[in-house]
Order: C-alpha cells, then sequence, then structure tokens
C-alpha cells in the first residue's frame, strides 16, 4: 500500500463521481478550499483502524472548520468485507454518542461494495456509496446542517443521486471510474 497512491485515487474519486456527478452537492466549496483531509490509515485490524479513526475525530475537534472541514479516512487493508466494515461503522458510531460528540460530528459511509439495504448486489444505484476503499466520512454537523438549509429539497438527495447512477448505467460509471483512477495531483 502507497499512502500517496490511494490518497490520490480517493480525490480522484471525490473529484470526478462525487463533485464532477453531483452526488454531494456541498462538497465542491470545501474541497476546493482545500478544507477536506484524505487520511490514511495504515492499520489492518480492528483496534487500529478505531484509533485511527477517533485519533482523525480529535484532529477535527482540534481544528477550526475553517481551516479544516472535513475528513475522509480511507482504510486500504482491512474492513475488505461490507459486513466487517458495517461493524465497525456502528462502533464509530457509538464512539460518537460515548464521547458526547453525537450532533457534533457524523460519520457518512463509503465501501467498494456498499449495498443499500433492499436492494441486490448489482444495482447501479449503489455506487452512490461505493467508493475505491472503505471510507468513514467526518462530517461537522454545524457546516452540514448550514449546507442543507441552503439546499432544495435535501431529503430527496440520496433518491436524486440514485436516479443519476441508473441513467449513467454500468458502461457510465465504469468509464467515470476510469477517469478518476488517473487523476493526478
Amino acid at each position: 500500500m502507497n499512502p500517496a497512491q490511494v490518497e490520490r485515487q480517493v480525490l480522484g474519486w471525490l473529484e470526478v463521481l462525487v463533485v464532477g456527478e453531483g452526488l454531494c452537492p456541498f462538497a465542491a466549496r470545501p474541497l476546493g478550499a482545500g478544507r477536506v483531509r484524505i487520511s490514511v490509515c495504515e492499520a489492518n485490524d480492528v483496534d487500529g483502524i478505531y484509533r485511527h479513526v477517533l485519533g482523525e475525530l480529535q484532529r477535527l475537534l482540534n481544528t477550526p472548520a475553517q481551516e479544516l472541514e472535513t475528513t475522509v479516512v480511507a482504510v486500504p487493508e482491512g474492513l475488505e468485507s461490507f459486513d466487517e466494515y458495517l461493524d465497525m461503522l456502528a462502533a464509530v458510531e457509538d464512539a460518537l454518542v460515548q464521547l458526547q460528540l453525537e450532533g457534533v460530528f457524523q460519520v457518512a459511509s463509503f465501501h467498494p461494495h456498499y449495498v443499500f439495504e433492499g436492494t441486490s448486489d448489482d444495482d447501479v444505484g449503489n455506487y452512490t456509496n461505493r467508493s475505491p476503499y472503505p471510507l468513514f466520512h467526518l462530517l461537522r454537523e454545524a457546516s452540514l446542517s448550514a449546507a442543507l438549509e441552503a439546499f432544495p429539497e435535501p431529503e430527496k438527495i440520496p433518491e436524486r443521486n440514485q436516479a443519476r447512477m441508473h441513467e449513467l448505467g454500468r458502461e457510465g460509471i465504469a468509464q467515470l471510474l476510469r477517469r478518476a483512477s488517473s487523476v493526478q495531483d
């Protein structure tokens, strides 16, 4: 695993798919301003990954939003199974409650094998949350709330995103993913 390469792949995915296809209408501004941190976790065991994510939460707590808006933790080794990933996601969300950070931060989840409940593995709508590596996107609630207030019908974003993936189809998504993997600094 080369951390710089992992970071470039995640950045390419963010630029081409997440921002380029408008999957997150709030991502362009902080990404363009350099306020999105991509943190590559070099641990491959559950305890090490958990400690890494908690360390990134601490960094966000200690850094003003004007300097660091959000952090994307990439886990290139470990959590390959979507079920293992979901277990870690639950542990991180439990930590937010235990640390009294619920309402301060939230975690958005992305995984190479992401499957929405009630859909099949091959449903292209799952690509709204499929990423090159298991990712934990640590978001500031205050920033998210402010962005949502300025966006018409934010509750329709997931439905709109899945519809976009269906419009693109498997081949269109594959083309975007190839373009994302070729993005360089």
